[in-house]
């Protein structure tokens, strides 16, 4: 669906099509501040009105929903008859009830309104009776309308994320069209919630909320900064907010605009939809002029003392040297540090804070420091560049940023936060604290991975042995596992150490159930099994890519006298035992033929399709002998380090737990239909798991490259020792 403006008077926000819009992920932006009736702006002017007009569209345009809009002509006729029912919900009195027993009655035989599956017609009853407030909650907490609560129950715990959006907007429209938090959740909103952030924004206001995502621009977006995004993105939608994406490019020494770029893109690829992007640099001469107004208030000064004797005097609590300077001899300094004079690059500036202070990030911390060296995106303009600390507070005050989130770690440093923007006279912005993610045999800092790339050990910031977005999503994570994986911890505060299995659990439930299932056999030792009463001349038949899932299509295989099967399942099949050959059926081994050193090197059996499936103990994939085949090289990796979690001391030593060896890749053959994979296709090969194709087909003499899946249920292939 192309990118549209959806705009309606903030009072009477059209909660179906806001709710439509959320489970097929459709790009839009909300505009509530029009006071005509809800519609649809195009980018090339063209518009759409009403409610059910821009419900059907959504239905229509929905392609990542099959059947949003039906199936075929009577399903789409019945769901036209449910969007023009839904109104009634909005009636009082008996009309209510009477609908409420209607559709009871109605679901008494059916999961859902029409068909089998989630359609706009249950989009447009549920938000009618979501948005109807207190009446129907009161129905809902009785046991007269069983049915329909089951009905309501269920698409509420089944899509919990986007529906919490409605919430949102009901709590807007009650009363007078303000509201302080999100509307109040019923029980079973709350089970549904489990799992997800439990802790109310302090402070926050319905449609008030204004957040940022502020990545530095010196590595690509990883798992860890993706929890971030996407606490920010809850947030927002939860509470009708937005997110501005900020890059803090103040050194200039690790950042470049390859790394903007690929952050763009990450943010992108999580779905993350943001008002404006900024950067920290824009404020450059801003920052310039808060310093210089501290340093003439004295809430600042120039330091020249050492790096290291400094950091010594921080740690035991003892003034600097510099911290009673007058202000003239601060702004003489800060002139030469300006200038990246010879005397400039000895200095710094520092806040004058409290060098006695217990917590340690009080004591002075620095503000500026002289740098001269070339900016990304601003050149040689400047030869002084402002430290996190000092510039984050700054900007998120000037920006009207409502909530910082960012994660524990940094709980030392909010006392400083807060007492820097009270220094320099701004607005207060709260803290909101989540807990960081920690995974076993996984780094996350941005210097270890690009040792990495330095180093080559890796292929790229997107290779599929690291945590970046780019690397996860290669391996084959769909990024709706990961947005359940981080919603699932919500903004717990709790330091765990988590493994990766439950991350893959989750995605191979998404995969499993539409990715067309293909056969490979391994080309080593692999075995010709020859079925002497099998067809003289092959034949082809149509067969379903998965048996459950109609939308994977079909798939030929070709049927022959010979066939290719796997030599571990060679080995173990003895003469006369009767075998199943999958999608076919059974036959029964006549003889085995073996090497010198006992290695089964032929078979030969005859057919037995009318043997039982359930008595064979062996369930074999199969390849026809034909020039049709495609080369496969199946790849499976490891850990890039060999302990689960690095300690302190060993950062000293790091190089000492890499991983030599990461990367297995395997040989194989592949059924014909393969070669219409194409880059990102996720697969599953019978009985070997789930791939993703990385190099699809070019020519016969060249493979197709796949890349394993974990499932959740094994160890990485190649674990670490």
């Amino acid at each position: 669906m192309e990118e549209i403006k959806l705009t309606f008077p903030a009072d009477s926000p059209p909660l179906s099509v806001i709710v439509a819009l959320s489970l097929s992920s459709s790009p839009v932006t909300i505009d509530s501040s029009s006071s005509a009736v809800p519609s649809f702006v195009f980018s090339d002017g063209r518009k759409l009105t009403g409610t059910s007009v821009l419900l059907r569209y959504v239905g229509r345009s929905a392609k990542s929903l099959p059947g949003f809009y039906g199936h075929d002509a009577f399903e789409y006729s019945q769901i036209d008859e449910w969007i023009d029912y839904a109104p009634v919900f909005s009636s009082s009195g008996s009309e209510f009830k009477n609908a409420c027993t209607s559709v009871d009655n109605y679901l008494q035989s059916g999961t859902f309104l029409v068909g089998h599956s989630l359609s706009i017609a249950d989009v447009a009853v549920w938000s009618a009776l979501a948005g109807s407030g207190p009446r129907w909650e009161r129905l809902r907490k009785s046991k007269k309308y069983q049915n329909l609560v089951r009905w309501f129950n269920s698409i509420s715990l089944e899509y919990a994320e986007p529906l919490n959006k409605v919430a949102a907007y009901t709590a807007a429209k009650k009363g007078s069209g303000k509201a302080s938090s999100v509307a109040p959740r019923s029980k079973d909103q709350q089970a549904s919630d489990k799992g997800k952030p439990e802790v109310d924004l302090p402070g926050a206001e319905v449609g008030k909320v204004k957040l940022r995502f502020a990545p530095e621009p010196s590595g690509y977006l990883h798992i860890g900064h993706a929890k971030a995004a996407l606490l920010n993105k809850y947030f927002a939608e939860r509470y009708q907010g937005e997110v501005i994406i900020r890059f803090d490019d103040t050194n200039p020494a690790k950042e470049s605009n390859e790394f903007v770029e690929n952050l763009v893109k990450d943010i992108g690829t999580l779905g993350i939809k943001y008002e404006r992007v900024t950067y920290t640099s824009d404020y450059f001469p801003d920052l310039m002029s808060m310093a210089e107004k501290l340093m003439r208030e004295g809430k600042a000064y120039v330091d020249d003392t050492p790096r290291e004797q400094m950091h010594k005097e921080r740690k035991d609590g003892i003034d600097s040297k510099c911290r009673n300077h007058t202000v003239e001899e601060n702004l003489n300094l800060w002139r030469e540090m300006i200038a990246g004079s010879k005397r400039g690059l000895q200095c710094c500036v520092r806040g004058k804070l409290d060098m006695q202070d217990p917590n340690k990030a009080m004591r002075d911390p620095v503000y500026y420091r002289c740098n001269p060296m070339s900016h990304h995106r601003i050149g040689n303009k400047y030869k002084i560049y402002p430290t996190y600390d000092f510039a984050c507070p700054f900007v998120d005050s000037i920006e009207g940023i409502t909530h910082a989130l960012r994660s524990s770690e940094y709980h030392d440093r909010n006392a400083q936060y807060y007492k820097v923007l009270e220094d320099m006279g701004l607005r207060r912005v709260e803290i909101y604290e989540f807990s960081r993610l920690n995974l076993v045999y996984t780094l996350l800092s941005k210097r270890k991975l690009l040792w990495f790339v330095q180093q080559g050990e890796v292929g790229g910031w997107d290779d599929p042995r690291f945590p970046t977005v780019q690397g996860i999503v290669r391996r084959g994570l769909k990024i709706e596992a990961l947005i359940q994986f981080i919603l699932e911890q919500g903004a717990s505060k709790n330091l765990n150490l988590m493994e990766w299995d439950k991350l893959w659990t989750i995605n191979k439930k998404i995969v499993d159930s539409v990715c067309p299932r293909h056969t490979a056999v391994v080309e080593e030792r692999r075995v010709l099994l020859t079925l002497t009463d099998g067809p003289d001349e092959p034949f082809v038949r149509l067969i379903p890519k998965h048996k459950k899932y109609e939308g994977a299509g079909e798939k030929a295989t070709t049927f022959t006298k010979r066939i290719w099967i796997e030599g571990a399942d060679a080995s173990a099949i003895s003469v006369n035992e009767e075998v199943t050959l999958m999608d076919w059926g059974n036959a029964i081994v006549k003889e085995v033929t073996k090497d010198e050193e006992g290695r089964v090197t032929a078979l030969s059996g005859l057919l037995n399709l009318k043997g039982s499936v359930k008595t064979t103990k062996l369930k074999l994939t199969w390849l026809p002998e034909t020039n049709e085949l495609v080369k496969l090289t199946l790849t499976d990796f490891g850990y890039l380090i060999t302990k689960k979690k690095l300690k302190e001391n060993d950062e000293l030593v790091f190089p000492e737990f890499v991983n030599p060896d990461t990367k297995k890749e395997t040989s194989a053959l592949g059924d014909s239909n393969m070669r219409n994979l194409q880059r990102g296709d996720v697969i599953q090969l019978e009985r070997k798991g789930y791939y993703r194709c990385d190099v699809p087909f070019v020519k016969s003499s060249k493979p197709i490259v796949l890349f394993s899946i974990p499932d959740g249920r094994q160890h990485q292939p190649l674990s670490a020792n």
